[in-house]
């Protein structure tokens, strides 16, 4: 019999100590250089980013593949685990929203036009996300896990966003609906019932294809035993759910809105044109006074930088805790062509699209936003697509294995 002090000492082993050193001392570091430049709610949303990070990792949560899987082979557990996630969502942020502060600080949903370019900009985005394999989250969390291929995607989502904010004006011209709230048009016990209702719904229909399918609902995955998984991963996927639920709330309560993503591509493809010669700050996208504010100042300030980095190193951390960081630096030649593609057109559809699969999809729909409904139907779609063109660039579609007779 195996001793548990041998268990123990077998996890230790697998832990990759020297990433996960670095992950540990850039996430202090970096709390107190923000608790010290700019003030301790920036330094707390750095570490909400961490646990999101870690919380993505863990559990595995990513959009991309939980769509592809039920668009491929009929299975709903990762769908499932965004009704939930969204859900509790509603559940919380309805009822601040509708009040408009929490814990005595105001507080504001992201609600955007629906119409034109959310229906391109989601399309676009779903066909991004099969491509480039990750969506905006889960992007980050990849690259702080060590995909190599992934740095590739990010690189060409920052580009893609910058292209985004300087075709917008085109964009936003074009019919669409005002910022519609549910939470305000319907008030907030209809808002909250029907959205419930619609989770339930899609729920169902994911258990209904599932079962005609396999004949049975499919695990998602074997779970180890033992408390230490909490530290080292895996996650089960409604821990994951619940996890990042909460974390956009706290997010909510420290900045005054959701979380968000992508914004920080643009900036960051903003700034680093502005240092090569190109005058981004006159285009009509950076004119605007937030958008002019946060271009001027360091990324310091940026709440939406500051967690997506955090996202990064949480990741880092919690791959290192699993033992599995281990970055391989050889790629396909057409894997990287996929992340080159996929990159670009996810950096363009969130602009348009007013978001991501967090910005739009998730904190959009627990705003009570119109364009988050639309975003989720139509980027659905473009998944559909992105799903077909997979083979193409030599990616694989899962499908489960037949069990044996």
């Amino acid at each position: 019999m195996t001793s548990s002090a041998s268990l123990s000492g077998a996890r230790r082993a697998d832990i990759n100590p020297r990433p996960l050193a670095v992950a540990l001392v850039l996430i202090a570091l970096g709390a107190w250089y923000l608790a010290q430049v700019v003030g301790p709610r920036q330094a707390a949303l750095y570490v909400v980013g961490a646990l999101l990070g870690v919380a993505l990792y863990h559990a595995a949560f990513g959009f991309t593949s939980a769509w592809r899987v039920f668009i491929a082979d009929g299975r709903g557990a990762g769908l499932r685990a965004q009704m939930l996630m969204l859900a509790v969502g509603v559940a919380l942020f309805f009822p601040a929203l509708a009040g408009g502060t929490l814990f005595g600080n105001p507080v504001t949903g992201l609600v955007q036009p629906a119409g034109t370019s959310v229906i391109v900009g989601a399309f676009i985005f779903g066909i991004g996300m099969q491509l480039g394999g990750g969506c905006a989250s889960g992007t980050l969390y990849t690259v702080g896990g060590g995909s190599t291929r992934m740095i590739v995607t990010l690189l060409f989502f920052i580009v893609g966003s910058l292209i985004g904010t300087a075709h917008m004006p085109y964009w936003t011209a074009m019919p669409q609906l005002p910022p519609l709230s549910a939470v305000k048009e319907l008030g907030l016990l209809p808002a909250l019932a029907l959205n419930l209702a619609v989770f339930a719904l899609i729920a169902y229909v994911t258990v209904v294809v599932e079962k005609r399918r396999h004949g049975r609902l499919v695990a998602a995955h074997v779970q180890p035993k033992g408390g230490a998984r909490w530290l080292h991963g895996p996650w089960p996927l409604v821990a994951g759910a619940l996890a990042l639920v909460v974390l956009n709330f706290a997010t909510l309560a420290l900045s005054g809105r959701p979380w968000g993503v992508t914004s920080a591509f643009a900036l960051w493809g903003a700034k680093a044109a502005a240092v090569v010669g190109i005058d981004t700050a006159s285009w009509t996208y950076w004119s605007s006074a937030a958008n002019a504010k946060a271009l001027a100042a360091p990324i310091a300030f940026d709440v939406t930088s500051v967690m997506d980095i955090g996202i990064v190193l949480g990741a880092m951390l919690a791959a290192a805790l699993a033992g599995r960081y281990a970055p391989v630096w050889r790629l396909p030649l057409r894997s990287l062509a996929a992340a080159v593609v996929g990159g670009l057109l996810l950096g363009y559809g969130a602009r348009l699209a007013y978001g991501c699969n967090i910005g739009a999809y998730f904190s959009g729909i627990v705003s009570g936003s119109l364009h988050g409904w639309l975003w989720l139907v139509v980027a659905f779609c473009g998944n559909v697509a992105g799903t077909r063109l997979r083979p193409l660039f030599g990616l694989e579609v899962e499908r489960l294995k037949p069990a044996a007779c």
